[in-house]
């Protein structure tokens, strides 16, 4: 009889997932725009960041 063993990592999956959720929360997303931020999500990020005045 063999032995298998199954390890699981959630490495950058969790990292991701974790991204994805904050950019909903933060910014406020409609739910399309939470769909489309799954594949896009640093494009809000950055929108957001851009619009930010420097003094």
């Amino acid at each position: 009889m063999r032995k298998i063993k199954i390890e699981q990592h959630s490495g950058l999956g969790g990292l991701w997932c974790v991204g994805w959720l904050f950019t909903i929360g933060f910014l406020k997303l409609t739910f399309w725009q939470g769909v489309i931020a799954i594949i896009i999500w640093p494009y809000y990020i950055g929108d957001m960041l851009s619009s930010i005045n420097e003094f």
